[in-house]
């Protein structure tokens, strides 16, 4: 397995894309600390990983908030006494075109995005050094390079954690951490419930492959780049998205 005994802490662990990395994870052998908001599905995704076998524990964590952040790292710390791997995955949308954006709506993607990713970062950094390695992984997206109409603060937010990770790369990698991105495209998430059929069939139509992806295809990716399979690859940002950008 790829990630035996790896210790992982994946936020926004509730759903979608969080949720199916850490099955993957603990698939690979990795210890899960499944992290998210909602702790109803928190407790939900670690039912899942522990019935297939694998090992979790679950964390009531807002990534605006360092106590809770703080009190996550020490709680994974006390369990298995090291932190291999962070995917930086929590994130939200408040779309509007940018002449009716309010300040409230830039402001809130801005502080989950782009600051929570900082903050979660920020909490496990030391760790790693101390370690003399880690992996750190950021959730970026197609829109955080090409833009999007309707999302300049979701937009903003997912070119800074790109910025973010090619800095890290550059100051951690001598250090044993490495730092990457993934840009993924259309997925199928429970956000697509919300939007109209037509919508969906719009997007489909967009991709040379001519459907959305799985979650489970953005999870192979961090597994991937999380395993000593990736061992040299640093500061990367990587496009999982059916060739949508072509």
């Amino acid at each position: 397995m790829r990630l035996e005994s790896k210790v992982s802490i994946i936020t926004g662990a509730g759903q979608g894309i969080g949720q199916a990395t850490a099955l993957k994870f603990a698939k690979e052998g990795a210890k899960v600390a499944a992290c998210d908001i909602n702790m109803d599905k928190v407790a939900e995704t670690v039912r899942l990983v522990r019935e297939m076998g694998g090992e979790a524990m679950g964390f009531k964590v807002d990534v605006t908030d360092k106590d809770s952040i703080g009190a996550m790292v020490e709680g994974v710390m006390a369990k298995w006494g090291r932190i291999d791997t962070l995917v930086n995955n929590a994130g939200i949308v408040q779309d509007a075109q940018f002449k009716k954006m309010s300040e409230d709506q830039f402001d809130r993607v801005i502080d989950v995005n782009l600051k929570g990713v900082y903050n979660c970062t920020k909490a496990v950094v030391d760790i790693m050094l101390q370690q003399n390695s880690g992996v750190i992984l950021n959730a970026s997206s197609i829109v955080g390079i090409y833009g999007n109409f309707g999302q300049t603060n979701y937009a903003a937010t997912k070119f800074g954690v790109i910025g973010m990770v090619k800095t890290w790369a550059r100051e951690l990698g001598r250090k044993g951490i490495r730092a990457n991105a993934i840009c993924p495209g259309f997925v199928e998430t429970p956000i697509l419930a919300t939007m109209p059929e037509k919508v969906v069939r719009m997007m489909e139509d967009r991709v040379p492959m001519g459907r959305l992806a799985r979650p489970e295809e953005i999870a192979n990716t961090y597994a991937w780049l999380a395993s000593d399979e990736a061992s040299y690859i640093n500061g990367a940002v990587i496009e999982v998205s059916g060739g949508v950008t072509i």
